[in-house]
């Protein structure tokens, strides 16, 4: 299925690695071109220039904060002619109310709630003005699923789907569609990293971690691919009626799986 997504400009942020790294992939093979934002700035350039080669698009990189306000002013101008935003940085640590103090709650919501709102209040301006956009927000299942081991987490996640389903309901009035995918357990080192927070708090040993991935939807989580090729078709004209919902990807978690 061609996406009709060839020539296209999307920024990503989050892009170095994981889904957004997995997101910049299926962007590439569509023959999109790509602005990778991250604040790792070699594993951005070796994305970047792997992408470059393999699929003959353009891919510019920018290291970026975006806790910062004036990094994500110099994101911004740099995104002046983009067409799709994806929305994907985000490092909220695991852990219940009590082992989650109230500078690592800012500091985890300064990324991941007020950097997606940040971001999206002036790309979306500079879309409006072009007369035309999509925005993709990367935000969890936790949002649904609520947690309590991953408060944080899950209170942020709500934030941001009560944003999008907000923005979203009248946005195609501007000719812009915002819509959100919830992915659950995808197999990246974050996911790895949030399995041995939880292992040390409740098994006492963070190596034993995979025991929680055993009653997973097919045994496994999902791949980051699966993610990725997601916010591709959302993001192109074939999901052009789209806008102002949430896409759980989880295996079937939220539903009531186990």
């Amino acid at each position: 299925m061609d996406l009709h997504l060839r020539g296209k400009r999307v920024l990503i942020t989050g892009a170095s690695k994981g889904i957004g790294a997995a997101a910049a992939e299926s962007f590439a093979e569509e023959g999109a071109h790509l602005l990778l934002a991250a604040r790792n700035g070699e594993q951005l350039k070796a994305l970047a220039d792997r992408l470059r080669s393999a699929h003959q698009i353009d891919a510019a990189t920018i290291v970026t904060d975006l806790r910062k306000p004036e990094d994500i002013t110099r994101l911004v101008k740099e995104a002046a002619d983009i067409d799709i935003l994806v929305n994907n940085a985000g490092d909220i640590p695991g852990g219940s109310i009590d082992k989650i103090d109230e500078p690592t709650w800012r500091h985890a919501w300064e990324l991941k709630v007020f950097g997606y709102i940040n971001i999206t209040r002036a790309i979306y301006a500079q879309m409006k003005a072009r007369g035309h956009g999509v925005i993709v927000n990367d935000i969890g299942v936790a949002g649904e699923k609520f947690d309590a081991n991953y408060i944080c987490g899950s209170t942020g996640n709500a934030a941001i789907m009560s944003f999008t389903r907000a923005l979203g309901s009248k946005s195609l009035a501007d000719n812009i569609r915002v819509v959100g995918i919830n992915p659950g357990p995808v197999g990246t080192d974050r996911h790895v990293t949030l399995l041995k927070t939880r292992a040390k708090n409740q098994l006492g040993d963070e190596n034993r971690y995979k025991e929680f991935q055993k009653g997973l939807p097919l045994g496994r989580p999902a791949h980051p691919r699966e993610i990725g090729d997601l916010m591709a078709f959302l993001a192109s004209d074939r999901s052009g009626y789209t806008s102002g919902v949430i896409f759980t990807v989880d295996g079937g978690i939220a539903a009531g799986w186990g």
